[in-house]
C-alpha cells in the first residue's frame, strides 16, 4: 500500500503518470458525486426550485472546498519537493503547517458564513422559497466548515505521502455513504436542501477521520504529531502562495457561475437557472477528470522538479496534456449524442426543463475541454514552484469572462449567457498554450543544447 523508497528518477515516465492520475481521478469523481448525487436527490425530490437553489448555494459552499485544496495542494507540492530532495524534515515541517493551517482557516470561514451567507445569495438574485432552501444549505455547510475544509486538503496530503490508493479508497468510503445518507434524508425523512448538506458533512467527516488515522499508523513516513511551535509563518505563506492558484480556480468557479445564476435571473426564470444547474453537473463530470489529471500531474512533477529532470517533466506535461484535451471532446460528444438520457438523472417530469438544458449543453460546453487545458496548465506552473504564472492565468480566466458575460446578454439573451464561457475559454486558451510551450522549451534548451536528440517517444 505503501513504500518508503523516493520515486525513480529512472522508471518509466507514463507509469510514474498514470501511477498517480488513476487514483487521483477515481479521487476526483469519486469526491464529486458528493455535489452530483445532492443534484440528483434535489432534482427529483424537490424540483427544478430545488435545483436552482442549490445552484445558488453552490458557489458559497464551494470556497470551502478550495481553500482546502489550496492547503492540501501548496502543502503537497512542499512534500513533493522535499522527498525529491530527501529531507524529510522539511516534508514533515510541511505537513505540519498545512494542518494547524486548516484549523485557523476553518475558523474565519465559519465566521464569514455566519455573518454574509444570506447577503451572498441575495446577490445572485434568490427570493422567496428559493433563498429559504439555498440558505438551509449554507448555513449547515458553515457550521461545519472545519470537515469540508480538512475533507479537501487531506486527500492530496495523503496522495504525497506517495499513498494515492488510500485516499482514493477514503474518497469512495465517503461517497457511498453520502448516497445513502441523500436517500435517508431527502427521499425518506423530507429534509430537502439540509437533508443533502448534513448528507455531504457526515461523509467528508468519514474522510478526514480515516485520513488522520492514516497518518497515525506505519504506512504514513509523516506523523500526526502537531503543536503550536510546529506552525511556521513563512512555511504557512509558501502553501497559500503555491495553492493559491488552486483557490482562485474554485473562486473562478463560484464568481462564474454566481454570475450566470444572476445574469440567467435576468433574462430568463427559475426554470433557467435550474437548467443551468443540470448543464453544470454535466460540465463537473469532465472538470473532475480534467482536476484529476492535473493534481495526478503534480507529485510526478514536483518530484522531477526537485531532482532536477526537466525532459521528465516534458514528458509528462504532454502525456497529461493529451488525455486531458481527449477526454473532453469524448464527454462533448457523448453529451449531444444523448442529452435527454443524461438530463433524465436530474428530472423525471418536466419538459420544459429538459428542452433548457438541451439547449444549455450544445451552447454551454462545445469548448469546455479548453478549459481543461486551462486548469492542466495552472496546476503544471504550480507543480514547478512558479506560483505567479499559475495565479495569474487562474485571476485571468475569470477576468476574461466579465466583458462576454456583460455584452453578449444585451446583443442575444439568454443565448448570449450561454456563450459566454466558451467564448472566453477560447481566447484565454490561445494565450496560455504559448506560456506553457515557452516555458517548457525554456525549461529544457540547457539539455536540448547538449544533445539534438529529443528524448520523447510519442
Amino acid at each position: 500500500m505503501h513504500s518508503n523508497e523516493p520515486m525513480p528518477s529512472t522508471s518509466n515516465i507514463s507509469k510514474n503518470f498514470w501511477r498517480y492520475t488513476i487514483p487521483s481521478i477515481a479521487a476526483m469523481m469519486v469526491n464529486g458525486l458528493y455535489q452530483i448525487v445532492d443534484g440528483i436527490f434535489v432534482g427529483y425530490y424537490v424540483g427544478y426550485q430545488g435545483l436552482a437553489a442549490i445552484n445558488m448555494a453552490w458557489p458559497i459552499t464551494f470556497v470551502l472546498s478550495g481553500l482546502g485544496l489550496m492547503i492540501g495542494i501548496g502543502s503537497g507540492a512542499l512534500i513533493s519537493i522535499a522527498r525529491g530532495e530527501q529531507n524529510q524534515l522539511n516534508a514533515q515541517r510541511a505537513f505540519n503547517t498545512g494542518l494547524i493551517l486548516t484549523f485557523i482557516i476553518s475558523c474565519l470561514s465559519f465566521t464569514a458564513f455566519t455573518f454574509f451567507g444570506d447577503y451572498f445569495l441575495q446577490l445572485q438574485g434568490a427570493q422567496q422559497n428559493i433563498k429559504h432552501l439555498a440558505l438551509d444549505y449554507v448555513s449547515t455547510f458553515g457550521n461545519a466548515a472545519f470537515i469540508t475544509v480538512l475533507a479537501g486538503a487531506m486527500p492530496m496530503l495523503i496522495r504525497n505521502d506517495d499513498s494515492p490508493k488510500i485516499a482514493t479508497t477514503l474518497l469512495v468510503i465517503g461517497a457511498l455513504t453520502n448516497i445513502l445518507l441523500d436517500y435517508v434524508f431527502l427521499g425518506l425523512m423530507g429534509w430537502e436542501l439540509k437533508g443533502a448538506a448534513i448528507a455531504t458533512l457526515i461523509a467528508q467527516g468519514i474522510t478526514c477521520v480515516g485520513g488522520l488515522i492514516y497518518f497515525c499508523s506505519q504506512y504514513s513516513t509523516l506523523k500526526l504529531k502537531i503543536s503550536l511551535p510546529d506552525f511556521s509563518l513563512s512555511e504557512s505563506n509558501k502553501i497559500m502562495v503555491l495553492g493559491s492558484s488552486a483557490l482562485i480556480m474554485y473562486l473562478y468557479g463560484s464568481f462564474v457561475v454566481a454570475l450566470h445564476n444572476y445574469q440567467f435571473m435576468i433574462y430568463g426564470t427559475e426554470l433557467t437557472v435550474g437548467a443551468f444547474a443540470i448543464v453544470g453537473y454535466m460540465m463537473t463530470m469532465y472538470y473532475l477528470v480534467a482536476e484529476g489529471i492535473g493534481e495526478g500531474l503534480q507529485p510526478p512533477v514536483s518530484y522531477y522538479y526537485g531532482a532536477k529532470q526537466p525532459q521528465h517533466i516534458r514528458q509528462t506535461l504532454i502525456l497529461a496534456m493529451k488525455t486531458t484535451v481527449i477526454a473532453g471532446i469524448a464527454w462533448f460528444l457523448l453529451l449531444t449524442s444523448f442529452p435527454s438520457t443524461l438530463i433524465s438523472l436530474f428530472n423525471s417530469s418536466n419538459s420544459a426543463l429538459t428542452l433548457e438544458a438541451t439547449q444549455g449543453i450544445r451552447l454551454h460546453l462545445f469548448a469546455m475541454f479548453l478549459d481543461g487545458f486551462i486548469v492542466l496548465a495552472t496546476m503544471y506552473f504550480m507543480s514547478v514552484n512558479q506560483a505567479s504564472k499559475a495565479l495569474v492565468i487562474s485571476i485571468s480566466n475569470m477576468l476574461i469572462q466579465l466583458p462576454f458575460l456583460y455584452f453578449l446578454p444585451k446583443l442575444l439573451g439568454v443565448v448570449g449567457v450561454w456563450l459566454t464561457m466558451p467564448v472566453s475559454t477560447m481566447v484565454l486558451s490561445c494565450i496560455v498554450a504559448v506560456i506553457v510551450w515557452r516555458d517548457i522549451n525554456k525549461r529544457c534548451k540547457p539539455l536540448n543544447s547538449l544533445d539534438n536528440q529529443d528524448p520523447l517517444i510519442d
